[in-house]
């Protein structure tokens, strides 16, 4: 009887010790999403009114070729900074696992684009990309417009992402390299492995399960980016249709026409966007995502 009373008490202090996360989870995620779903079924007014419509706002969007070109959008920009992105966190954290000198300084350099303010990035990057005076052209000799250009804005922004996110992603998977027993590199070199060798057959395997959270970090934040287009592509660049994400077209949509249904339904068709995405990765782990026991 003793011990039973023990596990009970036991139980009521992990359940004190998780209700501030658990509300915080359904007043800040679960409620306001409930909402967003019970206004994407419906009509909004002034003064926060509304009135059910059915799937009237499903049957606008799907129906809106501005809606799918930014659909598209959306899935190029993870086409375009995803791949590119990992690679390149993959080889800075390989070569920040490196023996050399200053490593945590390098280290330090590499995050510090994630704790500058996004907008002095797009001011940044904005002068760097600029058509007359900004370097990039400089450099080539060239007058290209990289931001007002439709097929070169998405491209230009994607550069931008996979800069700010690379150093943050990097030291993740610098975290799970240093994980690695030194002893299977030290079996590997004794049988003759190369470095490329230990990589492709130690490293790579062993780290995957990072690899596999910084992926779907990484889709989950292309798929709804709005911060980086909304401050690097102006509302009056000719450009505009062929950069805006879905959220952009939310924030269009509920804060600037006033049509929260509309912008709700787009919410909700993004989620389940993402939710599909990240089923399927998580039935793709099984051929590639190693655990060790």
């Amino acid at each position: 009887m003793g011990k039973k009373q023990y596990l009970t008490e036991d139980a009521k202090w992990g359940y004190l010790l998780i209700a501030p996360t658990i509300i915080g989870l359904i007043v800040l995620n679960v409620y306001p999403f409930l909402q967003t779903l019970i206004l994407s079924f419906s009509t909004t007014h002034p003064f926060g009114y509304y009135e059910v419509s059915g799937v009237e706002n499903y049957v606008q969007m799907f129906g809106n070729k501005e809606f799918w070109k930014a659909t598209w959008n959306s899935i190029y920009f993870c086409i375009l900074t995803v791949p590119l992105g990992i690679f390149l966190s993959l080889l800075t954290a390989v070569l920040l696992n490196a023996k050399i000198r200053a490593k945590a300084a390098f280290r330090a350099i590499y995050f510090l684009p994630m704790v500058v303010a996004p907008a002095a990035i797009a001011m940044v990057w904005k002068w760097i990309f600029n058509a007359e005076y900004g370097i990039i052209n400089q450099i080539i000799g060239s007058r290209i417009n990289w931001l007002t250009n439709p097929k070169l804005v998405l491209p230009a922004c994607a550069v931008v992402a996979v800069w700010s996110a690379v150093g943050y992603d990097a030291v993740l998977l610098l975290s799970g390299i240093q994980n690695i027993s030194k002893s299977y590199y030290e079996a590997a070199s004794l049988d003759g492995a190369s470095k490329i060798q230990q990589f492709f057959k130690i490293t790579l395997p062993m780290v995957s399960p990072t690899l596999f959270v910084v992926l779907i970090m990484r889709l989950m934040a292309s798929l709804k980016v709005y911060d980086l287009i909304y401050m690097m592509v102006d509302q009056t660049n000719p450009a505009l249709t062929n950069a805006q994400s879905l959220m952009y077209l939310f924030y269009r949509e509920s804060f600037v026409a006033g049509n929260r249904g509309y912008a709700s339904a787009i919410v909700v068709w993004t989620v389940l966007l993402i939710g599909a995405v990240t089923a399927l990765q998580f039935w793709g782990q099984k051929k590639w995502v190693n655990y060790e026991v």
